[in-house]
């Protein structure tokens, strides 16, 4: 059966819509799965098995554009798709599936999608509190599942994979020496410092980690470079840290990750992506609620110190950060790190 996803084009969406491909291979084990998402996904895409190949959606994200659309769709028509799910939940999200006449085209319903979507579901989001299970639901018949408690169980997680040959290969490109320990840390998110665990406090936790005869590297995009030349410029070991924000692209940043002992992130795609390597981390929130999207991984441990989700893009602490980040304190995390290392260790 072939089957077109229109994917999310977020990085923690897309990491864990993989839980959808992975439960419509167990279901039908010949389903031929592509993905339309942005280009930058493709380093995502081509590790996930399930995936026969992934496509480029030209069009950015909040880009409408009908007439490139209809284009699309046309395009498709000769793939033959039996069925589309359409993941995100706007109306143009829809629209190439229906223009690509693709007969069963599945999704919730969102902007109002009737007609474009005629296998449409509504979603009660009381009964699928997490959104993995929101996507999850949508690999079964609608009348077949009412909330995440009618979802088998387990639910199949994320999971990349990564060779030994792509770590190695990449470390030698970056010139890293895995003689110790790397330790990796993702200090960036998307809407600034109010989601972001403050710089000081990272530099505290990396020295007691290189304290421990371990090395760290930075993860991010090139908007989390300057995020991570602060926290080397407060460490006191700084030579015993790598900035790499900016410097890899995605698949690279996969490939080093995959290599790392641990990973301590604030709640970003880069944490998904962590544990979908099934790397140990730990996971730092503040305002957002990790209720929703939780780091999809039984080797993650979460530290947070309020309840409830606050809509916020403000901290209202020093330099923006938000009071209930800044009031964990780096010996706490350093201390859970060190015991979730150990907990792995003997698994």
């Amino acid at each position: 059966m072939k089957t077109l996803i229109i994917g999310p084009s977020w990085v923690g969406d897309m990491m864990m819509s993989q839980s959808l491909y992975r439960t419509l291979k167990q279901l039908d084990p010949s389903v031929e799965i592509d993905v339309m998402a942005p280009a930058w996904c493709r380093a995502l895409l081509n590790k996930m098995p399930e995936v026969n190949q992934s496509i480029a959606m030209p069009l950015g994200h909040g880009e409408f554009n009908l007439m490139q659309r209809y284009h699309l769709g046309k395009e498709l028509r000769n793939n033959n798709y039996e069925q589309a799910f359409i993941l995100p939940n706007s109306l143009k999200s829809a629209l190439i599936p229906f223009f690509a006449k693709i007969p069963k085209r599945t999704g919730w319903k969102g902007e109002m999608r009737y007609g474009l979507l005629n296998d449409l579901r509504k979603l009660d989001k009381p009964a699928f509190p997490q959104m993995v299970e929101r996507y999850v639901a949508l690999a079964y018949p609608k009348q077949q599942i009412h909330s995440a408690q009618d979802l088998p169980k387990p639910l199949l997680w994320p999971k990349l994979e990564v060779s030994q040959e792509d770590i190695t290969n990449t470390l030698t490109l970056f010139n890293i020496a895995n003689d110790e320990p790397l330790i990796g840390f993702c200090p960036g998110a998307e809407f600034g410092p109010a989601k972001r665990w403050p710089d000081y406090h990272y530099a505290a936790l990396a020295d007691m980690i290189v304290s421990q005869h371990a090395k760290i590297l930075i993860f991010g995009s090139a908007n989390d470079r300057e995020v991570g030349n602060q926290i080397m410029a407060k460490m006191t070991h700084s030579d015993q840290c790598i900035n790499l924000a900016g410097e890899t692209q995605l698949e690279q940043a996969i490939n080093l990750i995959a290599g790392c002992k641990a990973i301590v992130t604030n709640d970003s795609g880069l944490m998904h992506v962590a544990a979908a390597l099934d790397r140990p981390l730990v996971a730092l929130y503040g305002p957002s609620s990790p209720d929703f999207t939780p780091p999809l991984s039984n080797r993650a441990e979460i530290i947070r110190l309020i309840t409830g989700y606050h809509k916020v893009r403000k901290g209202n602490g020093d330099q923006g950060y938000h009071q209930s980040l800044i009031d964990i304190k780096p010996a706490q995390v350093f201390e859970t790190l060190m015991n979730l290392i150990v907990r792995c260790e003997k698994e």
